[in-house]
């Protein structure tokens, strides 16, 4: 399952469950439907506190539809996650898009205010991970 909304700082981005190749596909889609109203700049709040773990061809589709958020305007995204595997596996895919600089890590289970820290990132460039 998966859920785009925008937002006074751009996008946030939902996932949750077992997400297979199609339905990333169909995220992938919406999003190039969604990123036509995009601003020129903006940022992503991505909560995948719920997301289960996602195969290499899975992986491959989350890759490519990143790189549609980055080259329609994304300059900042903050990652929620509520699972160290999970948090591993997408900064490495954030490294092979090409994102990784741009995009903070937050997880959800140490930090009581880990949506302030998402959104400050995005809004202000406050580092989570010197905060």
């Amino acid at each position: 399952m998966y859920t785009i909304e925008q937002t006074e700082f751009g996008f946030k981005i939902t996932f949750a469950g077992k997400m297979d190749e199609q339905e990333l596909q169909e995220w992938t889609d919406d999003s190039r439907t969604a990123l036509q109203d995009a601003p020129d700049e903006f940022g992503v709040l991505v909560d995948m506190r719920e997301l289960n773990l996602l195969s290499d061809d899975e992986q491959q589709v989350m890759r490519a539809g990143q790189q549609h958020y980055q080259d329609a305007g994304m300059v900042r995204s903050s990652v929620v996650l509520d699972s160290a595997i999970l948090t591993l596996q997408f900064r490495r895919l954030a490294k092979e898009s090409g994102i990784y600089e741009w995009e903070r890590y937050i997880n959800a289970g140490t930090s009581d205010d880990w949506h302030q820290q998402a959104v400050d990132w995005l809004v202000d460039g406050v580092d989570p991970d010197y905060q």
